[in-house]
């Protein structure tokens, strides 16, 4: 009943007053990002949101606040991560304020807020079946991995949390999840996983991989 009925219905209703709450800081990090990053403040990236009735996932742009500069080698190739990575960048991070924007998909209906991250395009065939069930759901702008381990597991962990999320979807574990994802941007646990300024690539799991086609 509340996945169906209800969950859409929270989440356009806090989101929107969340958005009309902090539009004055969302403008003036808009400024300072356009003057930081010397252009346009803000990232969007193509991300697979929730299966259509045909099994597949729709393709939706994903905007945050940009963190990293598009600095390049001599020979025209983007640094690592970690060379791009801005201190402005690394506190908006660590504040998760670089995922402020994402309110504007919520509102959209792109995501919901609490749901499996979305992630990138290109790790749709690395996936195994049981793991592409986090796409059974809208993906959120937090979810159970981000509250209970962010960047600091394994994406084999990150996945058994996300297909744990889409069996036990109900508004107490949303809440659940809502108030310990405060609880860990309080505390800025789980910014970086072990050996990345971010979260390393997903190169599939050593499972078979299904395709996406």
């Amino acid at each position: 009943m509340y996945a169906k009925f209800f969950k859409r219905f929270f989440d356009l209703f806090l989101s929107v007053i969340a958005f009309a709450a902090l539009s004055p800081f969302f403008l003036i990090l808009t400024v300072i990002g356009a003057i930081v990053m010397k252009g346009n403040p803000f990232f969007l990236q193509a991300r697979p949101g929730k299966k259509d009735k045909n099994g597949k996932e729709k393709i939706f742009k994903l905007i945050k606040f940009r963190t990293m500069s598009n600095a390049k080698d001599e020979h025209g190739d983007l640094l690592p991560d970690d060379k791009r990575l801005t201190k402005y960048g690394s506190w908006l991070r660590s504040t998760s304020l670089d995922e402020l924007p994402e309110l504007l998909n919520i509102i959209v209906g792109h995501l919901s807020i609490c749901g499996p991250r979305p992630l990138l395009v290109a790790y749709l065939p690395r996936y195994t079946e049981e793991q592409r069930r986090r796409h059974d759901v809208r993906p959120g702008l937090t979810g159970y991995a981000q509250a209970y381990g962010r960047n600091s597991i394994t994406w084999e962990e990150k996945f058994e949390k996300d297909v744990y999320y889409v069996d036990h979807l109900s508004f107490l574990l949303d809440v659940k999840i809502i108030f310990k994802t405060v609880s860990v941007v309080m505390k800025r646990e789980g910014i970086s996983s072990e050996t990345s300024a971010t979260m390393e690539e997903f190169m599939g799991s050593e499972r078979e991989y299904v395709t996406n086609e």
